[in-house]
Order: C-alpha cells, then sequence, then structure tokens
C-alpha cells in the first residue's frame, strides 16, 4: 500500500457522506443564526423607538457600529483561525454572540445598544468566513460552489425566518422578544457545535494535530479507504509558517487578491444601499408602509433564489460565465427599478431581480473567494476579502443618506446604486481574464 495520502484527493473525489452533510448542516445553522443576528436590530428598531421616544436618527449611529464590528471580525478572526483552527473560533463567536444578544435585550440607554452592537459585530464577522472555508474544505469537488452557495443561503433564510418571527411575535411580548430569539439560537447551535463540528482535516494535516482523528474520519468519508497509522497524510500545497497578510499578495496572487476585495466593496456597498433605502424610498413614493418593506422583503426573496440556483450553475460552467452576465442584468435591474417604482408590481418584480443577482451572487462570490485561497491562507483570504466587503457595506447607508442630503430624486438615487453593481461586474470580468490566463485556481 502506498504509505502518502493527499486527503485533498478524497474530497476532490469523494460522494456527499453522511458524515459530510452533517459539517455542512452545522455551517448552515452558524448562516442562518448570523442573518438573523445581523438583522436583528432593523427589526426591533420601530417598537423601540416608540417604546423609548427617541428620534430615529439616534439609531443611525448603532446600525452602523454593529458593520464595524463585523469588519474588524472578519479581519482579525480569520486570521486567528489560520493559527488555531476553524472550529474554536466558530464555537466561541457563537457562544459569545448568544451572550451579548441576551444582554441587548436588557439594556435601556442608545450608548449601551452601541456597545453591545460594536462587540456583536465583532462575534458576527467571524462567522461567515470561517464556516465558508468549512465548508470548501468539506464539501467534494464535483459540487463544492453549488453547496457553498447553498450554505451561504442561511443568511438570506436567517434574516427572513427572524423577521416573520419579530413581526408575529414583536406586538405581544415587545422589541427585546428578538433579542432573546437571537440570543437562544446561537446558544444552541453553539452547544450542537462543541459537540459535533470536526476541525477542518486540512488544517488538522497542516498543523499535525489530531492526525488519528483525521483517519478515522477520513473512513466515514470514504467507507473501505486503506489506511492505518503509518500512513502519511500530506495535502498539495506547501506548509507555511509565520502566516501573514503579506502571503494574500504572493506567489501571484497579488491581482487576484485586490480585484476580491474590490468586487466585493462595490457589491456589498449596492446591497446595503438598496437595503437600507429601498423602504423609505417606496414610502415616500406614497406606496403604504406594508407595501414599502414588501418591496425590501422582494429583495431577499429574489436572493435566496439566487443563491439556491447560482452555485448548480457555477459548479457547471464556472464563476466568470455565470457571474458576469448576472451583475449585468442585476444592474439592468436596477435601472429599471429606478423608472418603475411608482408601478408596485413591477418595483416587487425589479428589485427581487436585482436581489438574485447581487444577494444571490454574493454567495458564488464568498464561494469564489475560497477556492482562490489555499488551505494555509484560506480564512484569512475569505476573512479580508468579506472585511472590505464590509467596508463597503459601512458606506452604503452613508453614501444614500448624502445623496439624498443634496436632494436627488428617487429615481437618480436607484440609478446610482447601479454604478457599484457595474463595477463589480467589470471585476469579475478582470478576475475571470486573470484566471483563464493564470495557473491560479478558478473552476471551469
Amino acid at each position: 500500500m502506498n504509505n502518502q495520502l493527499d486527503i485533498c484527493a478524497i474530497f476532490e473525489r469523494s460522494r456527499l457522506s453522511a458524515f459530510q452533510m452533517l459539517v455542512l448542516g452545522q455551517c448552515f445553522l452558524c448562516m442562518a443564526v448570523d442573518g438573523f443576528d445581523i438583522q436583528a436590530m432593523a427589526y426591533a428598531a420601530p417598537s423601540l423607538i416608540a417604546q423609548w421616544g427617541i428620534p430615529i436618527a439616534n439609531l443611525g449611529p448603532v446600525f452602523s457600529i454593529s458593520m464595524l464590528g463585523m469588519l474588524i471580525g472578519s479581519l482579525a478572526l480569520g486570521a486567528i483561525a489560520d493559527r488555531v483552527g476553524r472550529r474554536p473560533v466558530l464555537v466561541s463567536a457563537s457562544l459569545t454572540m448568544a451572550v451579548l444578544m441576551y444582554l441587548t435585550a436588557q439594556t435601556t440607554t442608545v450608548d449601551g445598544l452601541l456597545a453591545l452592537r460594536f462587540f456583536t459585530g465583532i462575534a458576527m464577522g467571524a462567522i461567515v468566513p470561517n464556516a465558508a472555508t468549512l465548508v470548501t474544505e468539506y464539501a467534494p469537488g464535483h459540487n463544492r460552489v453549488m453547496l457553498l452557495t447553498l450554505v451561504s443561503s442561511g443568511l438570506v433564510v436567517g434574516g427572513l425566518v427572524g423577521g416573520a418571527l419579530a413581526a408575529a411575535l414583536i406586538p405581544q411580548y415587545g422589541w427585546q422578544v428578538v433579542f432573546y430569539l437571537g440570543a437562544f439560537a446561537p446558544l444552541c447551535v453553539g452547544v450542537i457545535m462543541l459537540f459535533a463540528l470536526p476541525e477542518s482535516l486540512q488544517w488538522c494535516v497542516l498543523r499535525e494535530r489530531q492526525l488519528d482523528r483525521v483517519r478515522a474520519i477520513l473512513t466515514r468519508i470514504e467507507p473501505g479507504l486503506r489506511i492505518n497509522e503509518q500512513t502519511r497524510l500530506l495535502i498539495a500545497e506547501p506548509r507555511r509558517k509565520g502566516l501573514s497578510l503579506a502571503h494574500l499578495f504572493a506567489d501571484g496572487r497579488l491581482p487576484g487578491t485586490l480585484l476580491l476585495w474590490l468586487i466585493n466593496f462595490m457589491n456589498m456597498l449596492c446591497i446595503y444601499f438598496l437595503a437600507s433605502w429601498t423602504p423609505v424610498l417606496m414610502s415616500g413614493a406614497g406606496h403604504t408602509p406594508s407595501q414599502a418593506v414588501l418591496a425590501g422583503t422582494s429583495m431577499w426573496l429574489g436572493g435566496l433564489a439566487g443563491g439556491w440556483l447560482l452555485g448548480w450553475f457555477v459548479d457547471r460552467h464556472g464563476f466568470g460565465a455565470v457571474l458576469v452576465p448576472t451583475f449585468i442584468v442585476s444592474a439592468v435591474a436596477i435601472v429599471l427599478f429606478s423608472h418603475h417604482y411608482n408601478s408596485i408590481n413591477l418595483a416587487y418584480l425589479t428589485i427581487a431581480v436585482a436581489g438574485f443577482g447581487i444577494l444571490g451572487g454574493q454567495a458564488a462570490l464568498n464561494a469564489m473567494t475560497s477556492t482562490f485561497y489555499p488551505t494555509a491562507l484560506r480564512a484569512t483570504g475569505t476573512g479580508w476579502t468579506l472585511g472590505l466587503g464590509r467596508l463597503g457595506g459601512i458606506c452604503g447607508p452613508f453614501v444614500g443618506a448624502t445623496l439624498l442630503h443634496l436632494q436627488w430624486s428617487t429615481s437618480e438615487l436607484l440609478v446610482a446604486a447601479a454604478i457599484p453593481a457595474s463595477i463589480a461586474a467589470i471585476g469579475i470580468i478582470g478576475f475571470w481574464r486573470l484566471n483563464r490566463t493564470t495557473a491560479l485556481p478558478m473552476p471551469n
């Protein structure tokens, strides 16, 4: 028997086993909890404002500071996970979120909200890059991108389910129920992961940790695999020590890293621009409050459909061939939305198509980022890329506020939202061409 075994080859040829489904399911739950907690403040805000009797503007910094915390969490905790492992960071982040969300339900001041949402944001920022990394490292090669986009759609599912629960429960129990739910969910998920979530096998081999457990898990993924204690485990990547941010730009990764940062920054700017201002603009256009909320919900429903479908197409046709036309269509849909927002049915349709591309496309962008970097850099690279994306998310609401202050019309504001989507499409074209002419990884 060959005494060497490349564990990456096991995943490339494997079928989706029950054990892998267990890992991916836990990552989906992580994403769903994160999606709910990201939206929690928006769900609670109307009831909280009425109860506290404060101006709406007072909550503006509360919305932004959680995004700042997520930016810091994505950047810092992604790098920490590459050193200590994905599992401890995910478990710690989930349990920390549970405590902070419970404390948020007890707070009685805006300053308390600011502090708690900032630290909650740091914990939330650790979830997506590390869950995406685990999915990348456990999913079979033949449908990895589809599975990663399906798991990433947990963010949208969490937001939608959380919104439905909040709408049903807040009238009876008050705004605090949102944060009690937001504490209970990550507590349950954190406890489940504590007992059931394995560490990344690639990370264990790189760090030479838990090798006996790695061998045992490999036999669960591929029953009948001939492996024993003398089998030397390896991955087809160089071992690296002393990893730093500079490694994201080494070995020909500089242009790819910069393009990924640009694409994610622009797409999240577009997402949070529309998510923040669509209900307000629709209400200002004379639609009822429920219609304005449904317009925003349409974007998230479109994003859910996009997250589920785009991964399937990417696995078969590649990132560039799928994402370039997707983002172009999204930009066109936003422009059409800017011309037809007065017609509620056309508004629902066009904003849903836009959400299909920019929200569903973000799940595919997460997969594109995660597959671009080698194992030793994957959480760091994904964390930094998502962190720069969060920076775009912070800028989105401020851009809208600035344009409103300059007295731009609703139509002009919505046309402006198409610009970052168009820039993201151009960035994807550049990334696609780069990876077609180099040895850097890009499926198909």
